[in-house]
């Protein structure tokens, strides 16, 4: 049998792997062609942080259970999908203050491709009456290390997947577990994600979760497009609502421009799914998003146009919710409650196109897809949708 397991982390059994290297000659079975790279980064705000590299042979996919079992890039050949954030990361989640009085401490540590926002909370900063910070901006489980790490390879197969568990616990308040696999197919080029949430409480919960997946230079550049099956589109305010024609277009790098986002929801096949693709001017290479519109019915579109030393980047955000003030998100019934030891489920397919025929093909598919009724775009933002 060419299956082997590896436990990276355990805390509850006091298990941890500072290094990991898996080949096929580890392994056995038929497959060849792969590797998984588990180590630990030293020096700077990375110091500590623990990265597993996993490599199909078409793709390598760099996964990072310090940062909430986020993803910070994937490479394929010579291209880089992800983006240069002004910090250099990834970013140890103590040295990012979540907790300070702006509330924005997130954005400290935000340099991924792939980033979690909830679980309490995931939209813009709230404040009590005293004007003291109530939620953060983006919430807390991206920088919530893993407390279980699990590596699982196939041989006969072909296929890679690592497992992780994050909990976002506190006495009193909520107690949710965030499960997270990761599951790579020998020279395939499209990564599969399934999360679950579970309430671990003895008592009702609430979660609002959001997926920010992001990406720059080089598939973002003038002329870049985002294609999505639209079924509503509006802005999220004013600076969105002055470009609302041009929502679906990249501009070039624009020192001190404001960044623009759209709230959507889009159209999904028979069986839900949905896709969004992401391509270069040239449309001879991208990015495309598969998800169901059941499990994640909201779509955010990030534009941040500024300069490249500044963050040239554009996010991809399907959720549970519109990432507003949670008490706006609440009252518009956004936010969900679980019962307790109840679970929801959440199925992501992020692939990677090298080619015009590849982002063609995604492309029809997105475009037949939007064949299943008219796009209603707004030229405002919904009293609804948007809480600005």
């Amino acid at each position: 049998m060419g299956t082997r397991a590896w436990t990276i982390c355990d805390v509850g059994r006091d298990e941890y792997l500072e290094h990991l290297i898996v080949t096929p000659g580890k392994v056995g079975g038929a497959a060849r062609g792969y590797r998984v790279n588990k180590r630990r980064l030293r020096g700077g705000l990375r110091d500590g942080v623990d990265m597993v590299e996993l490599d199909n042979g078409q793709i390598q996919v760099v996964v990072v259970p310090t940062r909430g079992m986020g993803i910070w890039e994937i490479r394929a050949g010579d291209l880089r999908v992800g983006w240069q954030a002004p910090v250099q990361g990834p970013v140890h989640p103590q040295f990012v203050p979540l907790m300070e009085p702006s509330g924005l401490g997130w954005l400290d540590g935000f340099d991924e491709l792939l980033v979690r926002c909830g679980l309490e909370s995931n939209g813009a900063p709230e404040f009590d009456e005293q004007g003291r910070l109530r939620y953060p901006l983006h919430g807390k489980i991206a920088n919530t290390p893993a407390h279980r790490v699990e590596l699982s390879v196939d041989g006969d197969a072909g296929r890679l997947e690592l497992t992780g568990a994050v909990d976002e616990v506190r006495l009193f308040f909520n107690k949710m577990r965030l499960t997270t696999t990761y599951t790579l197919q020998v020279g395939s080029r499209t990564l599969s994600i399934c999360d679950t949430v579970t309430n671990l409480s003895a008592e009702p919960g609430e979660f609002e979760l959001l997926y920010h997946i992001n990406f720059g230079m080089p598939l973002l550049e003038p002329g870049a497009k985002v294609i999505a099956p639209v079924r509503r589109l509006a802005p999220r305010d004013g600076v969105a609502a002055a470009a609302v024609d041009s929502w679906d277009t990249y501009p070039p790098e624009t020192p001190g421009v404001k960044e623009a986002v759209y709230f959507m929801q889009l159209y999904g096949g028979n069986d839900s799914r949905t896709e969004v693709v992401l391509r270069n001017s040239a449309g001879s290479r991208g990015v495309s998003l598969r998800f169901s519109v059941e499990e994640l019915p909201y779509f955010t579109l990030w534009k941040n146009p500024q300069a490249a030393a500044d963050g040239y980047v554009t996010g991809l955000e399907p959720g549970v919710n519109f990432p507003n003030r949670r008490s706006f998100e609440k009252a518009k019934g956004r936010v969900v409650c679980l019962m307790p030891g109840q679970s929801r489920t959440f199925h992501l397919e992020l692939e990677v196109l090298l080619s015009e025929d590849q982002v063609r093909q995604a492309v029809a598919r997105v475009e037949d897809l939007a064949r299943r009724g008219p796009a209603e775009i707004s030229a405002e933002p919904l009293p609804d949708w948007s809480a600005v």
